[in-house]
């Protein structure tokens, strides 16, 4: 277990130096193509670092801005703090707080940079639809993920994928502008041939999240929040309410749903949303917890 923490750790930080070395490549292509200089390029440089940093201690405040989730008191949901409390206690972490997301359908993620200053986020829906030894299971496989340092590795892939998504959009707005301003001289050859690379490196940048959270994190936060309950069949019991669940998830975006212990995705059906899943299947994670 200590092993796997220390292995994300490392990855928090390759996944870091890997975004700053992209964003500074596609820096300097558009200080080279705009004609900016060394100078330009430095102060580009600067400015994409000094907006990861902020991204990154900001990113939980984000991700729950954007997920409508609320903080909530002790005396709304009692049960929920309660579980909260004995789990991180188990788990020998911070108490995380507690927030929910007022929305029918049945999901839960963690997030945080640090277990001092993580979150359990859980659906009004899932309340409801869970009984006190499923939400136990659920709540233990999220705080596993804190204390692996699952939500940190978490929380550098939703800051990743939204200045990688701002930026690909600007060059796109970028492109179309300059293609109809100076037609298909050579200013319009470097704009294809930048709209290439771009797209040669958004798999590689997709690869990239996909390793960072991987599938086996989930089935690593499953084995975990089983030995703190020394309960498997409650959290069994509650993946299979939750992905039988059909209501989908407003606030779910592509963004952040990697951070959910189901993908809130899963109702629509396509071929990139099987390629590029974050979650393995959910009969084999069933299947591994009744096996234990």
């Amino acid at each position: 277990m200590f092993e796997e923490i220390e292995s994300n750790k490392r990855k928090s930080l390759l996944l870091v130096i890997a975004f700053i070395l992209f964003l500074s490549l596609l820096a300097w292509l558009l200080t080279q193509f705009l004609g900016f200089g060394i100078l330009g390029f430095a102060v580009a440089v600067l400015l994409i670092i000094l907006f990861a940093l902020f991204s990154y201690s900001a990113s939980s405040s984000i991700v729950l801005k954007i997920s409508n989730a609320r903080e909530v008191k002790k005396q709304e949901y009692p049960f929920l703090f309660h579980t909260v409390e004995g789990l991180s206690i188990a788990a020998g972490i911070p108490k995380p707080k507690c927030c929910v997301i007022d929305d029918t359908a049945t999901n839960a993620f963690a997030t945080g940079n640090k277990p001092e200053n993580s979150v359990i986020v859980v659906t009004t829906g899932l309340l409801k639809a869970l009984n006190r030894l499923e939400l136990e299971g659920v709540v233990a496989h999220e705080m596993s993920h804190i204390k692996n340092y699952d939500t940190k590795l978490m929380t550098i892939a939703v800051v990743f994928v939204g200045i990688v998504a701002l930026l690909s959009d600007l060059i796109l707005r970028n492109f179309f502008y300059r293609r109809r301003e100076h037609g298909h001289g050579r200013l319009g050859l470097f704009l294809v041939i930048f709209a290439a690379l771009l797209a040669i490196f958004a798999p590689v940048i997709a690869q990239l999240l996909k390793f960072a959270v991987s599938r086996e994190r989930e089935f690593l936060a499953d084995a975990s929040g089983a030995m703190l309950t020394r309960y498997p069949e409650g959290l069994a019991s509650a993946l299979e309410k939750i992905s039988k669940n059909p209501e989908p998830l407003e606030a779910a975006n592509k963004a952040t749903a990697h951070l959910y212990i189901i993908n809130p995705l899963k109702n629509y059906h396509t071929f990139l949303n099987s390629l590029f899943s974050t979650h393995p299947p959910m009969e084999e994670r069933v299947k591994r917890l009744r096996a234990m």
